[in-house]
């Protein structure tokens, strides 16, 4: 019997997909959120929300007492911990339970057998499936690990045992980078899991990361729902998903099935979860189970047609599958990619603050998007920073990818520093049409050749931004005359028997560019150092229009505090006017040494006051955004002064050390 009431321990844009397929079940829905998702999508799409906290997770989405507390107060039935927080804590499973509610999930027992690595692959070892080389045992000094990690042979990966999204994950392709790797791994493991045990495996060279789908009720039924390439990552996180995984042969696909399916039941699971793979020369090998739902399920749902989120709620109220492995069939092919608040030419930074804009196509069936934000919403500095899954399907993979480049080139998105472009260009690029290219560093080859990639219209979109930087100067003035060819017309820049040129110097994609303009009627001539031309622009509902004697094009524009942002056929412009006066006075009140790059909190300081530091060294630990991010001497120097010590909250901005 299906439950009639839900609560949602989580946020986001899980938060806000479950209560739509709760809804659509007629089940209400109950949110809980921290005080710094007071205004969030997911507790304004609920049928119910209360607050259980501060926003650091530790005060509120970590705090399992205050979330069954809310289950049973607002009369819920079952919680759905969706992944991420609690997802996998089998003390909150039991305590669930033991407070008479329904966990939408495995059990306690199911999740602590995979809940460790190494005790995950010491079990799949038993059950046959194949692992990869490594060490997984309980000793975990730094002599034993560096010793484990030369007898393995480099290059190695440090792996958080409790780990799971690229966190606590290290590679280590020298012994010199051992001792740092392991504190870094450990630390950075214990700050997200409360664990900081490591495993380390033999790192393959070019592998996929495919992974595969199971469903398993309570009555021994399991199958499994075919397969996800996820290899295109950066920095250990997903970023493009799709199923089925490409370029795989119908007998590998059916072996790793079937593997999958034997995990799952060597520890009696039941619900969703997911089992990862490493493939590399047609072999595979185990790499980690997931006991919840995973951020890629919507490309297993598409080419299923199953509701996975429909099916956990129906399997943990004792349901039976009604369906066996031979009548599941794929159809098509389904692409998701992540949009996240990051900067992708510095190392993927996160990024904070308002989004101005976040418009987005959803006209077809074909096209999904799963979000938590809205317009105007603040991305704060302390959950994951991703704003939407955009999730495509096709009849074919070609046309899957047609159809991700048509929705993704139609998305505005502005107010803070975003990837949009960067994954246009991934699933733009030729290589990525060519299965046999999927890898796990399919990203790192080409990351350069992504951020250096200049779109043929660049100086069409520096003329249209100076336009109109030009136009909004001459309207700051007076006009005093009708008659558009009047120098009258034209204050800024005219004078007797001079020519009337403006100087104007832009910022577009952080390169600075000196023109000067003339405006002459609806038209302009250009200059830039040797090159010049003509030019018209005119403003039409959102759009930029620009034409010369060649061409004319259409560019999207929003505003927010950086300036003004164009896009045109999959690549973004942020065109900023810089005003000499206000750089020069900016910089002199700037303060020297080495800030923070956003908002967080400070792990570690590993400099000391008159220490001699070299370029490279790492100076200050600090972590945000579930991340941690390293501070690094740019060059060589003497530490003067140090503002800040361990566990500090530090902002945007903020002076660490000098």
């Amino acid at each position: 019997m299906m439950i009639t009431k839900l609560l949602i321990a989580n946020r986001g844009e899980i938060a806000c997909r479950i209560i739509k397929t709760a809804q659509r079940l007629g089940v209400r829905t109950v949110a809980v959120y921290s005080t710094a998702d007071a205004n969030a999508l997911h507790v304004q799409m609920a049928d119910e929300a209360y607050c259980i906290g501060n926003p650091p997770s530790r005060e509120s989405y970590l705090c399992g007492d205050k979330i069954i507390a809310t289950a049973l107060a607002c009369g819920a039935q079952a919680i759905h911990p969706a992944y991420g927080f609690l997802s996998e804590n089998a003390d909150f499973v039991a305590a669930v339970e033991a407070a008479g509610l329904i966990f939408i999930g495995p059990s306690a027992s199911a999740i602590r057998a995979m809940g460790g690595k190494s005790q995950a692959k010491a079990l799949m070892q038993q059950a046959g499936v194949p692992l990869i080389t490594g060490y997984h045992g309980e000793a975990q000094d730094q002599e034993t690990l560096i010793k484990e990690a030369l007898n393995i042979g480099l290059p190695v990966l440090l792996k958080a045992s409790a780990g799971g999204g690229g966190k606590g994950m290290r590679e280590v392709h020298h012994a010199s980078e051992l001792p740092e790797a392991i504190e870094s791994a450990q630390r950075e493991g214990q700050n997200s899991f409360g664990d900081s045990r490591l495993l380390v495996e033999k790192l393959l060279v070019k592998p996929r990361h495919v992974e595969v789908q199971i469903l398993a009720d309570k009555h021994g039924n399991c199958v499994y729902l075919f397969d996800r390439d996820c290899s295109l990552q950066r920095r250990h996180q997903k970023v493009v998903e799709e199923a089925p995984a490409p370029n795989l042969s119908a007998q590998l696909r059916a072996e790793m099935g079937q593997a999958a399916v034997k995990a799952a039941q060597a520890i009696g699971y039941s619900n969703a979860g997911t089992i990862e793979f490493l493939v590399a020369n047609n072999e595979f090998f185990f790499m980690e189970m997931n006991t919840r739902l995973q951020v890629e399920h919507p490309v297993t749902e598409m080419i299923s047609g199953l509701d996975l989120v429909e099916w956990q709620l129906r399997i943990a109220c004792g349901e039976t599958l009604n369906f066996e492995q031979s009548s599941l069939a794929a159809y098509g092919h389904a692409i998701e990619v992540r949009l996240y608040a990051e900067d992708p030419a510095h190392d993927f930074l996160p990024a904070i603050g308002r989004l101005t804009h976040f418009d987005y196509p959803q006209k077809h069936a074909w096209q999904r998007i799963d979000t938590g934000f809205v317009a105007g919403d603040e991305v704060s500095p302390y959950y994951d920073p991703m704003l939407a899954k955009v999730i495509v399907w096709g009849e074919n993979r070609h046309q899957a990818i047609a159809r991700l480049l048509q929705t993704l080139n139609a998305m505005r998105v502005s107010g803070l520093r975003h990837n949009l472009s960067y994954l246009q260009r991934i699933i733009a690029h030729p290589d990525f049409a060519k299965p046999q290219a999927l890898a796990t560093d399919f990203l790192v080859l080409r990351h350069q050749e992504f951020l250096s990639y200049q779109s043929p219209h660049q100086q069409a979109a520096l003329l249209a931004c100076a336009a109109y930087y030009f136009v909004q100067q001459q309207q700051a003035h007076q006009v005093v005359s009708n008659d558009s060819y009047s120098p009258w017309q034209q204050l800024v820049g005219w004078r007797c028997c001079g020519n009337n040129n403006t100087s104007l110097s832009l910022n577009i994609n952080e390169q600075t560019h000196d023109l000067v303009l003339q405006a002459n009627g609806p038209r302009f001539t250009w200059q830039d150092n040797e090159q010049q031309g003509e030019f018209s622009f005119s403003q039409q509902q959102g759009l930029f229009i620009y034409q010369d004697d060649k061409q004319r094009l259409s560019f999207n524009v929003t505003f927010d505090t950086h300036g003004v942002q164009l896009s045109h056929d999959g690549f973004v412009w942020q065109c900023s006017l810089r005003e000499p006066y206000k750089q020069s006075q900016q910089n002199s009140l700037s303060h020297k040494g080495y800030r923070a790059p956003m908002t967080g909190r400070i792990t570690a300081v590993l400099v000391e006051v008159g220490q001699t530091v070299q370029k490279g060294e790492t100076l200050v630990v600090m972590e945000a955004m579930k991340m941690e991010h390293r501070i690094v001497a740019q060059s060589d120097f003497s530490i003067e002064e140090i503002w800040v010590g361990a566990n500090d909250l530090v902002q945007d901005g903020q002076v660490l050390l000098n």
